[in-house]
């Protein structure tokens, strides 16, 4: 089953600074049937306006993954952690029992990113926060693995579920294939250029919920950029 989620479709928030689009249902955007995919919970394609971002609030009890598509975020939080994460790199901030941070775009441009949070596997734990630079070049057909919660995926950042978030770029006429094991969520986005997915066209900032379908085929239409969630 694959259910197509074009970038048109999804809940919207726009101020003075932030233009955001919701995956699923967030702050005042509700949709009874998009409120999360398996432990997938919130899935943002946010564009931050030069010198403006998230002022100082609080998490507890998330995996939250932030995927820089453009420019850069600066993070601070309450651990002490200060890190600035450029476009095609990742950071993931585990809110355990409880952490405060900010999120600035310092830049000169606009930044873009995904902001993904997952339900981690148990509650109360120690907080954390991580950052790492994943070179497109490392990723160009095929999928690596940003974020996970497997020991065995190493040079990933480590995330507090049995779940993966993949990163490929794909040029025009290229495949990339996926194997999706039983009962499983995955969640793809095309973050830019067009695919095919199992036949179904995904155009930029388009997404798919996918779930029952053993084998995920990934066919570039023209030259693209793919974020998966392989999810619980």
């Amino acid at each position: 089953m694959i259910e197509k989620r074009e970038f048109n479709s999804l809940g919207r928030f726009k101020n003075s600074w932030l233009n955001a689009r919701h995956h699923f249902s967030f702050g005042h955007y509700h949709d009874p049937k998009r409120t999360q995919w398996g432990t997938i919970r919130v899935w943002n394609d946010d564009e931050i306006a030069p010198g403006t971002g998230f002022d100082p609030h609080g998490h507890a009890d998330m995996e939250i993954i932030t995927y820089v598509r453009e420019g850069a975020i600066t993070h601070k939080d309450s651990l002490g952690n200060v890190g600035r994460t450029e476009a095609g790199d990742v950071q993931v901030m585990s809110a355990g029992t409880g952490i405060t941070h900010a999120e600035y775009n310092m830049e000169d441009e606009k930044t873009t990113l995904y902001q993904i949070w997952i339900l981690p596997e148990s509650a109360g734990v120690a907080p954390s926060w991580g950052a790492a630079k994943f070179p497109k070049d490392d990723r160009s057909g095929q999928f690596i693995t940003l974020a996970s919660g497997y020991s065995e995926d190493k040079g990933a950042l480590h995330i507090r579920q049995k779940a993966r978030v993949l990163g490929a770029t794909l040029k025009a006429g290229e495949s990339v294939t996926y194997d999706l094991a039983a009962g499983r969520h995955a969640y793809l986005a095309a973050a830019k250029g067009v695919v095919e997915l199992n036949g179904i066209d995904l155009y930029e900032r388009d997404a798919a919920a996918i779930k029952d379908e053993p084998k995920l085929t990934i066919k570039a239409v023209v030259d693209a950029e793919l974020v998966l969630v392989d999810a619980p």
